[in-house]
């Protein structure tokens, strides 16, 4: 090769090394990883094996996947009885790391008291529930945790506590986290789900609201369409734990859901069935903050 062939081959890569698109390292391990309950609340006995299986995996995942929370998207104690509070704790007990539920309306078969109270011996030694509704913020993003006022709902403080804290947060970006999403969202019982108005117009049609994370309609995934985007906000449905109802009760599979936020933005989310540790690569979701 002649001395100008060289100088032409040596330019020509200069050239296209410089013009390569850059990609992001999709290696790069996550910067917030967590995993999310659903519905518990088992009948006819007050009994949480699926439960307690998703604790033990999860307690085995959490090294690898350097997990850092747990959240609970409510309706873990059926009817909100003292005996099924009771059964569930040692069951949550057992989680190596923090775990921050909200209520849903199965809790509202008693008292708010009555969940603080298990709320907080759930997380014995780890963290403290103060109220119903808190917010956990990172550098990346910031999670907004929103019980219900009643059953699945919100009456108009809880509406004004969300707008504000979402408005507070911006421009960070906010994944909410409630039992049941507005209704409409999931076609399969689009009756059921928050009805006050001031969920869409005043929450999350800001702009900053990136996610909603919701439970409540016990749907098993394989028959539905557990996660979508409507005017630019996605919906993540977590899957019932004890129980699944719709599209019916002919099968049930124990699931649970774990997130992964990337730096460059991308959120990660997979789906696990109890007793594996493998994701299940059919329900991988992503999507960008």
């Amino acid at each position: 090769m002649t001395f100008f062939t060289r100088l032409i081959f040596c330019i020509a890569m200069l050239l296209f090394v410089s013009s390569a698109p850059v990609y992001a390292d999709t290696t790069a391990p996550a910067t917030l990883s967590f995993a999310v309950l659903g519905d518990a609340e088992p009948k006819p006995k007050a009994e949480f094996p699926h439960m307690a299986q998703a604790v033990a995996d999860i307690n085995q995942l959490t090294p690898a996947l350097n997990l850092q929370f747990v959240l609970g998207v409510g309706d873990i104690a059926h009817k909100g009885t003292l005996l099924q509070y009771e059964q569930a704790t040692p069951v949550l007990q057992a989680l190596t790391l923090p775990f921050y539920p909200i209520m849903g309306n199965e809790e509202y078969g008693s008292t708010v008291e009555r969940f603080l109270q298990f709320a907080n011996l759930w997380n014995a030694d780890k963290t403290r529930i103060d109220a119903i509704r808190y917010t956990l913020e990172f550098p990346q993003v910031a999670i907004v945790l929103a019980s219900p006022d009643f059953s699945r709902d919100f009456n108009d403080d809880g509406i004004a506590w969300l707008t504000n804290e979402v408005r507070r947060l911006a421009p960070k970006p906010v994944m909410l986290v409630v039992h049941g999403a507005q209704q409409g969202v999931y076609k399969e019982n689009a009756e059921k789900g928050i009805s006050h108005p001031g969920f869409v117009t005043d929450v999350v049609s800001q702009p900053n609201v990136r996610a909603v994370i919701s439970g409540d309609l016990h749907m098993d995934m394989p028959r539905v369409n557990h996660s979508l985007t409507l005017n630019g906000v996605h919906y993540l449905h977590i899957p019932a734990l004890e129980r699944t109802k719709i599209p019916d009760e002919s099968q049930h599979t124990a699931m649970y859901r774990v997130f992964h936020v990337h730096k460059d933005g991308r959120v990660e989310v997979e789906t696990y069935q109890t007793g594996t540790q493998t994701p299940i690569a059919r329900y991988h979701y992503q999507f960008t903050l």
